[in-house]
């Protein structure tokens, strides 16, 4: 086995831990959201360039939901960057486009955060949307 390949195969493992990570956390989002009264309405909108982990509903609010998982709440809470937002309000924009009944309701940026040992964190209005 070469160095190269040996990089390779550890980036492999990264990226099955880091989707078997993002997994748990997602689910781990939707029952802390249920359990607040939303309903699922998708999961991981979008693809190449960007995606939305959660869309919930829960009255006339529907909110667009980033899960983050770190080792710290403090480390989950800056995760969101500027490039992330926007990337967010395009994928925002395209599900609104295929769902237009919901450009009558209360559009909304959320965050879940969650770290080892505590309370998943749910954050509504996480950043304004600019839409």
């Amino acid at each position: 086995m070469t160095a190269e390949g040996g990089g390779e195969a550890l980036r492999s493992r990264r990226a099955r831990r880091s989707g078997t990570t993002g997994r748990r956390s997602e689910w781990l989002a939707i029952l802390w959201l249920a359990a607040k009264g939303y309903r699922l309405l998708a999961r991981r909108f979008g693809g190449k360039g960007g995606e939305i982990d959660l869309i919930v509903k829960r009255g006339r609010t529907v909110a667009f939901v980033e899960v983050k998982a770190r080792g710290a709440i403090e480390d989950a809470l800056g995760a969101i960057t500027p490039q992330k937002r926007r990337l967010i309000e395009a994928r925002i924009r395209q599900w609104l486009a295929r769902n237009p009944w919901a450009n009558d309701h209360h559009l909304r940026a959320d965050a879940v955060f969650l770290a080892p040992r505590r309370w998943p964190r749910h954050v509504p209005a996480v950043f304004p949307l600019v839409l």
